[in-house]
């Protein structure tokens, strides 16, 4: 559980922050079987039980499933090393519009949205909790959750636990935006 993610954006007064909660049966990621996130500006409220898919409100949701016209990536940046930086440079100079908006968990259930195409964060620095409610959302909306090496993510669930991750919403997608990482 993450009470409040994007915590700095709720004390500036900016409406981009939520709460979210993943129930799993064991202390791995890959045991999550239900996952809310609520975005607490608006009051929207994503969700998905192992199975069933994933919804905001009452209207089932998916990954963006075509060829974007604007391919919109999520990118994690705040602190990054010099290093991961300059691996990830060429993802800004071509033709991606790049966006961080503060509140992981809740840019994962835009993804499950459909409204991400790519969200990365290979900071080293993110903690499992943070995403593990939103890992769930994109899931079961159908996209790709994988760690820094292009493996099924997946992880313990203690809070001490951080990690890199990418998440697309198809093997294409991935593949042309791994191909601009150094």
């Amino acid at each position: 559980m993450d009470a409040i993610d994007g915590s700095a954006n709720a004390v500036r007064g900016i409406p981009f922050f939520c709460c979210s909660l993943a129930f799993a049966t064991e202390d791995k990621l890959s045991s999550v079987t239900d996952a809310v996130v609520t975005n607490l500006s608006n009051g929207d409220l994503y969700w998905a039980t192992e199975g069933q898919g994933t919804y905001l409100n009452e209207t089932r949701i998916h990954v963006h499933d075509k060829k974007p016209v604007y391919r919109i990536v999520g990118i994690n940046t705040s602190g990054a090393s010099e290093e991961v930086m300059k691996k990830l440079q060429p993802v800004f100079e071509q033709r991606n519009h790049t966006r961080h908006f503060g509140a992981n968990a809740l840019e994962m259930a835009f993804f499950a949205q459909g409204l991400i195409d790519v969200f990365i964060d290979f900071r080293d620095k993110i903690r499992i909790i943070d995403i593990a409610a939103g890992c769930f959302l994109i899931k079961e909306a159908g996209g790709l959750v994988l760690d820094a090496k292009l493996n099924p993510l997946d992880s313990d669930l203690s809070y001490q636990t951080r990690l890199s991750f990418i998440t697309a919403a198809n093997q294409e997608i991935l593949h042309d935006i791994m191909s601009q990482v150094k």
